[in-house]
């Protein structure tokens, strides 16, 4: 019996650590590719977007347009989103993104958790953060990994997977158009 346990802890750990992340996709794959998105440039002025929110099962549950606004000011990048949610709701966010280097970035907005952190080469910007998510009159504590591709001057895809206790729990894809 003893044994048995022994071989089963085995087989669960593997399978832990075998879903690790050390594969997983990083900024710095994208450094020699274009075009290149320099997030401050490109959502600076006016940009609209729609997304999709899905629940973990791939679901789409919710619909969204937004307007974004954003002013640069050579350090900071202040970057007012509105949200529009086909429920009705509409939801504002103001970040203050503040670029540190070439390819790092650290972000605040009202309802994010201490710091965001961001990550920028070639054509990605790699944003991390923990959003407070009103939920059924609750707030809960959702970490993003989100991704933005630039596709041409005008055109950007961002992918964002949210998760909680490192379980998935819902995406968000969502298309950007700058003006």
């Amino acid at each position: 019996m003893k044994i048995l346990k022994a071989i089963s802890l085995l087989i669960l750990a593997l399978l832990i650590t075998s879903c690790s992340n050390n594969s997983a996709m990083k900024p710095e794959d994208f450094k020699n590719k274009e075009p290149r998105l320099k997030i401050e440039e490109y959502l600076s002025g006016s940009v609209k977007a729609w997304g999709v929110l899905q629940n973990r099962s791939g679901k789409v549950t919710r619909q969204f347009s937004a307007d974004l606004d954003g002013t640069w000011d050579g350090k900071q990048l202040i970057l007012k989103e509105k949200f529009n949610w086909d429920d009705g709701e509409v939801q504002d966010r103001e970040w203050t993104i503040t670029k540190i280097d070439e390819h790092n970035y650290e972000g605040t907005a009202g309802d994010v958790v201490g710091k965001a952190i961001g990550y920028s080469y070639g054509p990605a910007f790699k944003f991390e953060y923990v959003l407070l998510v009103p939920v059924k009159g609750r707030e809960l504590k959702i970490t993003f990994d989100d991704w933005i591709f630039k596709q041409d001057e005008r055109v950007a895809i961002n992918r964002a997977t949210m998760t909680k206790f490192g379980f998935k729990v819902a995406e968000l894809t969502v298309v950007f158009v700058k003006d």
